[in-house]
């Protein structure tokens, strides 16, 4: 049986988020990637609050980047989340890639949060 790939990523997403839980401890680190954007937020499922959020949309990032769409603004939106994290004396996080595959851009995000001094 063949999916599209919006089916596909949905299918991986809900398996996933099957055994991914965000509490207070260690909140989940979701991620969104659009055509044009990247998205992440920090999430405590329990409360059901989003604690902390980046993305190529922000002020600090927005004139900073040339292009919103590569893995040069992927690695930017990874530093700048771990950074918001730390400052809220978050260290720890759940690695949500929310159906997307751990490959470009989702990667890219990933390897520069946990060098920012994210704990996956």
């Amino acid at each position: 049986m063949t999916f599209s790939r919006a089916r596909a990523r949905d299918i991986r997403r809900k398996r996933v988020r099957r055994n991914v839980k965000g509490i207070h401890e260690r909140p989940r680190l979701c991620v969104f990637i659009s055509n044009r954007h990247v998205y992440t937020q920090v999430i405590d499922d329990v409360q059901g609050r989003t604690l902390v959020s980046a993305s190529t949309l922000c002020k600090e990032l927005s004139g900073k980047l040339k292009d919103t769409d590569n893995q040069k603004a992927a690695i930017e939106v990874g530093k700048l989340v771990a950074h918001r994290c730390l400052k809220a004396g978050i260290e720890k996080v759940v690695f949500d890639r929310n159906g997307f595959l751990y490959h470009g851009r989702v990667r890219a995000l990933a390897d520069a949060a946990r060098e920012a001094g994210l704990k996956f």
